[in-house]
């Protein structure tokens, strides 16, 4: 057995709005990092997560010296809505919880937005807690405060850039993570060496074997250098306003990928799953268009092969509805479907440039 990984500590720098990141395996446990809690409490989780951790995390802020009350959500895409938002709406109102409350979001990416966005809006603004518990939601949505929910016409189309007190990222619980949902947070690990770090992009390359075995020291690693990724790109861009690219490039598969999630209707393919056949066509578009030369996409689509991110699309997801779901895409401007597009490994652009027939042409080939 080896050994629990040490507390790893970062941090993303927004001046005042300044959070850390704890990362260590035990970190569930670990009563200390709930210093300064305001309020009441209110753990949101879900049906799923629920029954594993919510009585340990409980307990945790029981020590801490916190009044805490849990509320168990239905799991799963299909319930990142209105109806499910509002059961932590109801609850906040029916058990009088004030403005120093704080919500402590324990799950993965659904239920981490969900709360963010509770969060954001309720009493005009409360505080709240990441404890993702996927490793999707440990590398990519806990960090950096897009919080949202799904409409029937978009993915995360309603929402607020609302940024939580703290992340805190225990590894341990992984073990539980069902095979599916562990290769669909692998996507967006991924991503970060693919886009936006080559040296990064290397070690994946060569540690790939050890991340799909979920060695303990690897795993650790690829969660905090991805957050470190992250954190960067959040500090410098929060609310992705930048003219070159900035935020924008960390929704890499993503444009391809939440249409995917759309067209198949949310839940049928896991965020993950479609980032990662996202991630396959943005960059077989990259190499079409020129952009990226072809040993580069090649290294690539292995990648993306050997972490077993890539799958047939169905013949449901035609190539005239994906387009139009990716019509309706946030980072789109003026009517211009907006790209994040290689132009070689670890360096991803934003291309606004591209024809809507163009890119229906290509994925009437794919």
């Amino acid at each position: 057995m080896n050994p629990p990984n040490p507390l790893i500590q970062l941090e993303v720098a927004l001046g005042a709005r300044t959070y850390p990141i704890y990362i260590g395996d035990g970190a569930l446990d670990d009563a200390s990092l709930w210093q300064g809690i305001r309020g009441r409490v209110l753990l949101v989780t879900n049906t799923t997560v629920g029954p594993l951790y919510a009585a340990r995390l409980q307990s945790t802020l029981q020590r801490a010296g916190v009044v805490v009350e849990t509320l168990e959500l239905p799991d799963g895409e299909a319930h990142k809505d209105w109806v499910t938002l509002n059961q932590i709406f109801d609850h906040l109102l029916s058990r009088k919880f004030d403005r120093r409350t704080t919500l402590v979001a324990l799950g993965g990416g659904v239920v981490g937005d969900m709360v963010g966005f509770a969060a954001a809006a309720y009493q005009r603004g409360i505080d709240f807690v990441q404890v993702p518990t996927t490793l999707l939601a440990q590398v990519d949505s806990s960090v950096g405060g897009k919080t949202a929910i799904n409409h029937p016409l978009g993915k995360n189309m309603i929402g607020a850039f609302y940024q939580p007190r703290r992340v805190i990222i225990d590894t341990a619980t992984l073990s539980t993570l069902p095979e599916r949902e562990y290769l669909a947070g692998l996507a967006e690990v991924v991503k970060y060496g693919i886009a936006l770090d080559r040296s990064f992009f290397d070690w994946l390359d060569d540690n790939l074997d050890a991340l799909l075995a979920r060695n303990t020291t690897a795993v650790a690693f690829a969660i905090q250098r991805s957050c470190e990724i992250k954190a960067r790109v959040v500090a410098a861009d929060e609310r992705e306003t930048a003219a070159e690219g900035g935020r924008a490039l960390l929704n890499f598969g993503h444009t391809f990928g939440h249409a995917i999630e759309a067209a198949l209707g949310f839940g049928v393919w896991l965020h993950g799953e479609a980032v990662g056949q996202g991630m396959l066509l943005a960059t077989r578009y990259s190499a079409r268009v020129g952009a990226l030369d072809a040993a580069s996409a090649s290294r690539v689509q292995r990648l993306l092969a050997r972490a077993r991110l890539t799958q047939p699309l169905p013949a449901e997801a035609t190539p005239e509805l994906l387009l139009d779901h990716m019509g309706r895409d946030k980072k789109n401007e003026g009517g211009a479907i907006r790209l994040i597009l290689l132009r070689g490994l670890g360096d991803a652009v934003v291309d606004g440039t591209h024809r809507a027939d163009d890119i229906l042409a290509f994925l009437r080939d794919a």
